[in-house]
């Protein structure tokens, strides 16, 4: 089972930028990706990765604005996060699974078996 942490959360204002970071102990071939949660909302997909082929998907919320990008040799997964908005406001985590996934199944939080344990984002108007 691969460990998953985040980090580079913090509060920013409407407009700005962040970068969070996840350190993997291990990297998968397979996918990883980036899920949120706002307080009284189900998990989200926002960005997902296949490390194999470097495809990417975004959630249509997110499209445009957020960016996931890998780092092999540093066993790292980034989401560099612009133009915030404050319903961005949320935990986000770092996932990760080796199984094939089809179509949308890859925004779904079932699909991932390795989970981060997340790092606070708040956006201010």
């Amino acid at each position: 089972q691969v460990q998953l942490v985040e980090s580079g959360g913090g509060s920013v204002q409407a407009g700005g930028s962040l970068t969070l970071s996840c350190a993997a102990s291990r990297f998968t071939s397979g996918y990883m990706a980036w899920f949120r949660q706002a307080p009284g909302k189900e998990r989200e997909g926002v960005a997902v990765i296949l490390i194999r082929d470097g495809r990417t998907f975004y959630a249509d919320t997110v499209k445009g604005r957020f960016t996931i990008s890998p780092d092999n040799a540093k066993k790292m997964l980034y989401l560099h996060l612009n133009s915030l908005k404050p319903e961005d406001t949320a935990m986000y985590y770092c996932a990760a699974d080796w199984t094939y996934m089809s179509g949308q199944t890859v925004f779904h939080s079932g699909s991932y078996a390795a989970w981060g344990p997340g790092t606070q984002v708040t956006v201010s108007s």
